[in-house]
């Protein structure tokens, strides 16, 4: 088996073992998780590209903020839906942020359903946590988070799973009509990592 691929096929224990070690040994993401909950924010959770970008320049070898743009980061606060309130979140945690080399994006999974219609021309309906997001990606091997408790517990959230992620595997959602989404983030993922496996959206 070629090196990258060295937790394809392992057990659900041993590639959450994994990926967790992988974070740990990134200040980066430490500081933001460790941020996060001092901060409070409620369900805060960093998702996706940090993460699986992350996981595939650590088995190939390459820099570890190579495609990272920046970290996302989901919470739910069902309390006030506005866009003032998110922006005030937003706000205080760009403050508290500042000093990193990338920017983190926060959004309320709570008020998702407002705008996503209009982005996407895809319906949504509200949603009852930030995790079950992760249920709605446009591929399967992005569907992944990971938050830090109070007793400093890593906490693995990954509703598909972590084979296709650490087998280099694009693994598509039709959970929604959202094949322009797994199309525009294979072609660019495959750029960067030609080690990846795309697998096409399904017909019909």
């Amino acid at each position: 088996m070629r090196d990258h691929l060295r937790f394809a096929g392992q057990s659900d224990a041993e590639q959450c073992e994994a990926l967790a070690a992988i974070v740990r040994s990134t200040p980066l993401l430490m500081a933001v998780l460790e941020g996060l909950r001092d901060d409070g924010l409620p369900q805060a959770i960093v998702v996706a590209g940090a993460l699986y970008n992350l996981v595939w320049n650590r088995l190939t070898g390459r820099p570890d903020l190579t495609g990272i743009n920046d970290i996302d980061v989901l919470y739910f606060d069902p309390r006030d839906l506005s866009e003032a309130a998110e922006d005030a979140v937003i706000r205080r945690l760009d403050r508290r942020f500042a000093d990193l080399p990338v920017p983190v994006q926060i959004r309320n999974q709570a008020r998702v359903h407002l705008w996503f219609p209009e982005k996407f021309g895809i319906p949504l309906a509200p949603l009852g946590s930030a995790d079950e997001m992760l249920g709605y990606f446009a591929s399967r091997t992005h569907a992944i988070g990971v938050r830090l408790d109070a007793g400093g517990v890593l906490q693995v959230v990954a509703p598909f799973g972590l084979d296709d992620l650490f087998s280099f595997r694009l693994t598509p959602n039709p959970a929604l009509a959202n094949k322009a989404t797994h199309d525009a983030k294979a072609a660019r993922a495959a750029g960067i990592w030609p080690e990846l496996t795309v697998i096409p959206w399904p017909a019909g």
